[in-house]
Order: structure tokens, then sequence, then C-alpha cells
């Protein structure tokens, strides 16, 4: 198992668009290829961060997952328009294997 999380840090005053747009990103992430994207936040350290996780069954699968996310047109524009709720060149990406 092939779990996957980006990780950003919210821009100041902007932990509510934020938190919508995490969610509204999970949203269609889902209705456009089936995954479920978990949204979290810290229990603990920094607070204005935000993650999204997802499962796949190998790492074939999540590529295959990256490119239809990465040639979605809409999840793009998504994104674009979210920008302003984090702190540019925060993304942080990193890829685990379930043991």
């Amino acid at each position: 198992m092939i779990v996957f999380t980006r990780t950003a840090s919210i821009a100041p005053g902007q932990n509510l668009g934020a938190m919508v747009f995490a969610r509204e990103v999970a949203v269609h992430i889902k209705k456009t290829t089936g995954v479920q994207l978990e949204v979290m936040v810290p229990v603990g350290g920094n607070p204005s961060r935000v993650a999204w996780t997802t499962r796949h069954e190998n790492l074939g699968v999540f590529e295959q997952f990256q490119s239809t996310v990465s040639a979605d047109m809409a999840y793009l524009q998504m994104v674009a328009g979210g920008a302003d709720n984090f702190i540019a060149g925060s993304l942080e990406d990193s890829i685990w294997k379930l043991v």
C-alpha cells in the first residue's frame, strides 16, 4: 500500500478559506477519480497547516492517479484559484509505503 501526503502552510488570515478549499479539492478528487482524499490538520505543532492524503494499492496505481489528476483542467484551475490561501513554496509531498 502506498500513502501519498501533500502538506501546505496556510497564509496568515486564510484559515477559513484554506479549509473550504481543502474540502472542495477532496470532493473534486473523489468525484473525478473515485479516490478518497482525506483532509487533515495538525493536533500539535504549527496549527496553520493542512494535509491531504490518499492511499493506493501500489506505485503503478499511484502513478495513474497522478497522471489523471495532472491532466484534469478543472482541478488545475481549482488549485490556481486557491493559491492565495497558502504560503508560496510551502507545499511538500511525501510518498510512504505502508508496512
